[in-house]
């Protein structure tokens, strides 16, 4: 049955092509919507750019007839600016009918008077919860969401007859029968159906369709050791030049970071795959914000950067104290030949960067859009690399199943190019992994 959708602001905010989501049902936009919408325009952040976008869609759409009376959208339903909400008579006095969302729920329900169902739609969980002490169907906007639970892990288990774990690594490649198939670059755990503390580690090869076994990094990757399996299928994934997206996702301790600059420096400084290793993270600050920062950029930048900095320093060796001196002047020697490049994310859009390292920190904090903005900046030859933990969230607009982060990780898991593993074990201190199981 057709339905009456009445978008929030924050939905626009949030993706402002959600009018095209809705299939052939009717689209409401309140008046008050629009009101909000303008105060958010002259932003230059994410809110900015999709407050001018929608406002630019909807300019678009005016030119096609008269938004008051509806104007078709392409899936056969109707966007419609709605006035109605100088009609409060059905909201209880307990609320203003002069606060932005009560005149919304005003809206939706006036518009409840007609033929046809509504939905409140907001990301707005208060305004949610008053839509139904209302009697109001009200719907988080779930486009893009992805529940954490579901998510993607990028490994799983295969039982096989007992000699094809010999055989595998006799041959080096093993074809895995019968369907479903792994999905690119997934890593499998083959175990002896006869004997299984018998085991082998391998990846999946899509375009051969064959399992082939994982980099061997016994020795280590630039003094590190991993130390699980997830971990070594972390290092597979970033020392592999043909997978050109990885994204690694964990709770804290699990060694994300440190593995990606690891393998960042060991591409880059080691090999000399890479021209540059390019280390961002977005800027949000855990707990209460401190104010501004005094001095020029580097010094502002410097408490956001430092926690990257702490690892290079101990990858460079400058975490022993016999070490230290020599470590710190190594690393900043790296620095001042450009080699190594610490810096926001804010300043990335409209770069172009070809044949580089980059590894993006603390990733959950940022959008889908933000993500794709990230992305779209490797040039030829450039890796990506993104690391986070969805239940540690410091951005307020997003939540654990909306984030950028676990959004790449379903979007690109049928591609070839890109790989995915979620590390379990914290490694960091037997206290560190009580606290991430524990509190």
């Amino acid at each position: 049955m057709k339905k009456i959708f009445v978008l929030d602001t924050n939905v626009l905010l949030h993706d402002p092509r959600a009018i095209f989501s809705f299939e052939d049902n009717d689209v409401t936009i309140p008046i008050v919507v629009i009101e909000e919408l303008d105060k958010f325009k002259k932003g230059i952040d994410e809110m900015g750019r999709n407050a001018r976008q929608i406002s630019r869609i909807l300019d678009e759409f005016r030119q096609k007839g008269k938004l008051s009376q509806g104007v078709p959208l392409d899936g056969g339903g109707c966007l419609r600016v709605e006035l109605n909400h100088q009609s409060p008579e059905h909201l209880p006095p307990e609320l203003v009918a002069t606060k932005a969302d009560n005149r919304i729920l005003a809206t939706a329900l006036n518009l409840k008077h007609d033929d046809l169902p509504v939905v409140l739609v907001t990301k707005d969980t208060n305004l949610r919860i008053k839509a139904d002490a209302l009697g109001l169907k009200a719907e988080d906007y779930e486009s893009d969401t992805v529940t954490l639970d579901e998510l993607y892990s990028g490994e799983t288990e295969l039982s096989v007859e007992p000699g094809v774990i010999d055989e595998f690594y006799a041959k080096g490649e093993f074809t895995p029968a019968g369907d479903p198939k792994p999905y690119p670059n997934e890593f499998v755990l083959l175990k002896n159906s006869a004997n299984p503390s018998q085991t082998a580690l391998a990846r999946y090869q899509q375009q051969k369709n064959v399992l082939v076994p994982i980099v061997n990094t016994k020795h280590g990757v630039w003094g590190i050791n991993s130390r699980n399996k997830q971990q070594q299928f972390a290092l597979d994934l970033l020392l592999n030049d043909e997978i050109r997206l990885v994204t690694l996702v964990g709770r804290a301790g699990t060694g994300k970071t440190l593995l990606a600059l690891a393998a960042g420096l060991d591409k880059t400084i080691e090999s000399r795959a890479f021209q540059r290793l390019v280390v961002s993270r977005p800027v949000f600050p855990l707990g209460k914000d401190i104010g501004f920062l005094p001095g020029d950029i580097e010094e502002k930048l410097r408490p956001w950067m430092q926690p990257i900095r702490d690892n290079l320093d101990f990858l460079m060796g400058a975490s022993t104290m016999s070490g230290r001196a020599k470590g710190k002047k190594d690393l900043q020697g790296l620095f001042d030949l450009g080699m190594i490049e610490v810096e926001p994310l804010t300043y990335i859009r409209g770069r172009s960067m070809p044949n580089q390292y980059l590894i993006v920190d603390e990733a959950q904090n940022l959008t889908p859009h933000e993500i794709k903005t990230i992305i779209t900046r490797a040039g030829e030859g450039t890796k990506v690399v993104l690391t986070g933990d969805p239940y540690q969230i410091d951005n307020p607009y997003i939540d654990a199943s909306s984030n950028g982060l676990t959004f790449v990780v379903e979007r690109f898991k049928n591609e070839p190019i890109a790989g995915h593993i979620t590390l379990v074990k914290g490694e960091r201190s037997d206290l560190a992994e009580l606290a991430a199981t524990l509190l």
